[in-house]
């Protein structure tokens, strides 16, 4: 009498973090919070300099040049300062430059220079460069390497609360009312409070006690890469004969290019283009704008929407990618990140063709929806680049971090033009980006075995 073959039980998904790290893990996960609201925020400063000191869409595209351009400068020295003085320095020295860019704004708006704002925002980058940079091999290294994925893109989740927080904060703060030219005291008094919190974390942090994280990671296999077998890549390859980690910096690259233009001319779009009363197929994303609009003392009731109803839509947008990031982190856990991946920028092209086409209320749904289908590509992009990399992960990460210098580039010297003609036909622009990050998802992220 035969007997049935037992199925082999389907193989369980490695735990997400240990115990032991829990205290640490809460502290890096915070970065991310932090970091995305000093980003976003540089996208509200955008609209702001443009009216209270007379300049046009494209040099205001200068902030997003600071801003940006910061990440490729700290890039490489703060991935040799983390390997030489630890995760926990590096964090430290982070969050002291974030601080102390903030401080510097305050000077910076009482002469009303934007030449100092722009060298003060540069600084504070300088401290978000430095907590990207060490903070994503940080959390490597807090768990098993086989979840990194999962705690990278829920660390992204967490950043879309930092992200969603710098419009409503900056629209309530700065863009709320009018100004008189030249008038930048909101901005001194917000400056003031993030400075003094972020310097704060970063005393709080240099007293918590580090456990020892895992050993340099030994190399997994993926989900959906079923004919790979683990192997110690990094033992006899350079940093750069890994292609897999170069076509993850060119991706990044493009893929932060991508987002630099999308937000920094979010507001813009809605004030040029968007009648206060929307259609039904709008009608949702409406009312829960005109909610946040309310709950600050807003009425609307302009022919176009005001700077700081645009800056609550631009921050109702950003939820959809903190959604699509909580999201992407349960789904990856069933379906390979790189499908994920190659999924959400053939959607985001789909998005792009509709935005530029200005069809009143459904292209701005879409321009709302590009955030979400944005969500998972900057950490999943991060987490595939560093697969397998062994001793030369720290270095890998600050070149991926290096990449984010597209976002300062793109939206001032290939956007910006088009926008100052057309902010609908410049998101024709982001298609050549999101093309690029297609296909590194569906091909150059493999890793070579040979």
């Amino acid at each position: 009498m035969q007997t049935a073959t037992p199925r082999p039980l389907a193989p369980t998904p490695p735990p997400f973090t240990e115990r032991r790290y829990l205290l640490t893990f809460c502290f890096v996960v915070s970065l991310f919070m932090l970091w995305g609201l000093g980003v976003t925020m540089a996208d509200v400063l955008n609209k702001h300099f443009q009216e209270v000191l007379h300049i046009s869409k494209a040099n205001s595209a200068y902030v997003q040049a600071a801003t940006f351009g910061a990440y490729f400068i700290m890039g490489l020295p703060a991935g040799w300062f983390m390997k030489r003085f630890g995760y926990q320095k590096g964090v430290i020295l982070g969050l002291g430059l974030y601080a102390t860019g903030a401080f510097l704004m305050i000077p910076a708006a009482n002469a009303a220079s934007f030449a100092l704002l722009l060298a003060a925002l540069f600084v504070l980058a300088c401290g978000l460069g430095t907590l990207e940079a060490v903070a994503h091999p940080f959390l490597d290294g807090l768990g098993d390497p086989a979840s990194s994925d999962r705690r990278i893109t829920f660390s992204h989740a967490i950043n879309g609360i930092g992200a969603v927080s710098g419009p409503l904060i900056g629209g309530y703060f700065i863009l709320r009312g009018t100004h008189a030219a030249g008038d930048l005291s909101s901005i001194k008094v917000l400056y003031t409070i993030i400075g003094t919190v972020v310097g704060s974390i970063g005393l709080a942090f240099a007293f918590v006690k580090v456990p020892q994280l895992n050993a340099e990671h030994t190399p997994e296999t993926r989900l959906g890469a079923p004919n790979e077998t683990p192997t110690d890549l990094a033992a006899d390859k350079s940093l750069f004969q890994h292609k897999h980690f170069v076509w993850a910096c060119v991706a990044q690259l493009f893929n932060t290019a991508a987002q630099g233009g999308t937000w920094a001319y979010f507001i813009n779009y809605g004030t040029d283009y968007m009648a206060l009363q929307p259609g039904p197929a709008i009608q949702g994303f409406w009312q829960v704008g005109t909610l946040l609009s309310r709950t600050v003392g807003l009425v609307p009731g302009l022919p176009h929407l005001a700077n700081d109803v645009a800056a609550y839509f631009f921050s109702l947008s950003l939820v959809g990618m903190m959604l699509g990031r909580f999201l992407g982190t349960y789904l990856m856990q069933f379906i390979a990140p790189n499908r994920l991946l190659a999924f959400a920028a053939l959607a985001n092209i789909g998005m792009c063709l509709i935005v530029a086409q200005h069809w009143g209320w459904v292209s701005f749904g879409a321009l709302i929806g590009l955030n979400f289908f944005f969500s998972i590509m900057f950490p999943t992009i991060y987490s595939l680049g560093l697969k397998d990399l062994g001793r030369h992960k720290q270095l890998a990460s600050s070149f991926i971090v290096m990449g984010v210098v597209g976002a300062a580039l793109f939206p001032r010297f290939v956007m910006g033009p088009v926008a100052n003609t057309s902010v609908a036909h410049a998101y024709y622009l982001p298609i050549i980006c999101y093309a690029m990050v297609f296909l590194y998802g569906a091909k150059f992220y493999k890793v070579q075995r040979d």
